[in-house]
């Protein structure tokens, strides 16, 4: 079992412009492709892990989602950087309109759904892992499956960290964006 980096997608890796409908749309940070290739060059497998309710609500559907990764596998290769999975959940409890994915689920931020695939399906071990996320839900799956999480000041995280309630998870870690959560996470392997 290895232990792996699992990524949040918008505010992470690319911008986030809220839902996503366009692969024009998609902005990579400058440092996502050079980050996660010192992933690669560690040995570390590197995950994403995103919500996607757009697809609950109707605003895309889940062949889109597929064809944007396939777009973010191409710009992060030409940066010499790879994904080694991609997963993610389509499913809204309270919002969605589109009966199929009109859901409570297991794979929806906070809970361990998505990582628990991923560790199935690549031999991963959660408990020696990490995430790194803008958002308390991406901190919150970390809790739920017992890795260490990064909270990246990027996309939401400025705004999470400042709003901080007591109730919400504590990170291990709170970082200005991808490149130093890198940093933080190749120290501590």
């Amino acid at each position: 079992m290895k232990t792996a980096v699992f990524l949040d997608r918008d505010g992470t890796i690319i911008e986030d412009v809220g839902y996503l409908r366009r692969l024009d749309q998609i902005q990579l940070f400058p440092w996502a492709a050079g980050s996660i290739r010192a992933l690669n060059l560690a040995g570390l497998p590197v995950v994403v892990t995103t919500n996607q309710a757009g697809v609950a609500r109707g605003l895309f559907t889940e062949a889109f989602v597929a064809e944007t990764h396939r777009e973010l596998t191409v710009r992060l290769a030409a940066g010499g950087a790879r994904i080694d999975g991609y997963y993610h959940c389509p499913h809204h409890p309270t919002k969605g309109v589109v009966a199929e994915y009109a859901m409570a689920c297991e794979c929806r931020k906070p809970g361990r759904g998505m990582i628990d695939r991923a560790a199935r399906d690549l031999g991963l071990d959660p408990s020696r892992s990490f995430v790194v996320g803008d958002t308390w839900l991406d901190v919150g799956m970390a809790r739920a499956a017992g890795a260490r999480s990064v909270l990246v000041r990027t996309g939401a995280g400025a705004e999470q960290e400042r709003s901080m309630r007591p109730t919400d998870p504590t990170a291990d870690a709170i970082v200005d964006n991808l490149a130093a959560a890198v940093s933080w996470i190749l120290m501590r392997c």
